[in-house]
């Protein structure tokens, strides 16, 4: 059987962390930040992690994180 191809995109934007969580960046962090309250900026700049319904998916695009 072939070895399977990281998705290259899914790499750049998924870390997987010693507990085999897999951590992500949050959306609505890149532009338009004027109007936005300085708690939504802080609460934006903390990682986020991969729901549970997403795992599987994930871990197929990534497999050898």
């Amino acid at each position: 059987m072939p070895k399977q191809k990281t998705h290259r995109g899914a790499a750049k934007r998924f870390r997987v962390t010693a507990s085999g969580k897999i951590k992500r960046y949050k959306a609505y962090r890149n532009h338009m930040l004027g109007h936005k309250t300085a708690k939504q900026k802080r609460g934006l700049r903390s990682p986020g992690f991969v729901d549970e319904t997403q795992v599987k998916v994930i871990r197929k695009l990534i497999p050898y994180m």
